[in-house]
């Protein structure tokens, strides 16, 4: 099996397909075959790159806490894309992986082509802080106490996952199935150390004004967690898109899956020619 050696982990990653690579990285409720559908479509065109997060099977889970963070996620993109010797790539992100993204767009932005931003935002408004916390570490010890099934089952019918039940019921019970298999033990450190100990989204303001990558961004509009940092996001990157999506909740590349790689394949089109342009800002108000 392929790993790349990050620090503190060895990381599993497939790849598929020729061309400009898109490293793809996962959400908190995910693994690496739920980029499937994308691959599938992407590796037509692109070298496609897919990985497991550390504390999800089959990369290793490691013990030490310390070993996890949102710091140790972004350098792991570094790793995966090091390990295969490649110097620049697109990067695509859903939710947890969103967060990664994001910071390597800041960390490491030559080597970002473009950053696709999906389902970011949970936790991060100033007013929802302290219960995202809270809830982190509340839910890390029901993964510990009750056990991945338990876990996969309740997550599969929660606000912004029943949009995927209502449209995809095989989808959504493929995507209940491959939750119940991670490790409770990768789930609960990954959810109190990194979801639950990463600053806010908006302490990076100042950084996230100068950073000049390429960014779509994507969000359901019935992802309410996520709705207001979009927002946000987009007042703020100042190479920035975003496209929100109707009747929908927090996995759109699950959900929505022919209109998500259409128009994140039409946006890197768009990145590729030089037509992706920073915003005017003669069309901002105030």
């Amino acid at each position: 099996m392929p790993y790349a050696q990050a620090t503190g982990a060895r990381l599993y990653y497939e790849e598929t397909g020729d061309g400009h690579p898109i490293i793809f990285v996962h959400e908190f409720s995910a693994y690496y075959r739920h980029w499937e559908t994308q691959v599938r479509w992407f590796s037509r065109q692109y070298r496609c790159i897919t990985f497991s997060a550390r504390g999800y099977l089959p990369s290793e889970v490691p013990q030490n806490p310390a070993d996890y963070g949102y710091q140790h996620s972004v350098n792991d993109i570094a790793a995966v894309l090091d390990h295969l010797n490649i110097d620049q790539a697109h990067v695509v992100g859903l939710s947890m992986g969103v967060y990664a993204t994001l910071m390597f767009g800041l960390k490491y932005g030559h080597r970002a082509t473009s950053l696709v931003a999906a389902g970011v935002g949970s936790g991060s408004p100033p007013g929802h802080r302290a219960e995202f916390i809270k809830s982190s570490k509340a839910i890390a010890d029901r993964w510990l106490k009750d056990g991945s099934q338990a876990v996969a089952q309740s997550s599969g019918v929660s606000p912004t996952r029943i949009q995927l039940l209502n449209k995809d019921p095989r989808g959504w019970s493929e995507f209940v199935r491959m939750l119940g298999e991670h490790s409770a033990e990768g789930s609960a450190m990954t959810m109190r150390h990194y979801q639950g100990g990463r600053p806010s989204l908006e302490d990076f303001t100042a950084q996230f004004r100068s950073m000049l990558v390429p960014t779509l961004l994507v969000v359901g509009d019935e992802d309410d967690p996520c709705l207001e940092t979009n927002l946000f996001l987009k007042r703020t990157i100042p190479m920035s898109g975003l496209w929100t999506v109707p009747k929908t909740g927090h996995a759109v590349n699950l959900e929505e899956p022919g209109l998500f790689n259409q128009v994140v394949r039409d946006f890197f089109g768009q990145v590729e020619r030089g037509r992706w342009r920073p915003r005017d800002p003669r069309a901002a108000v105030g």
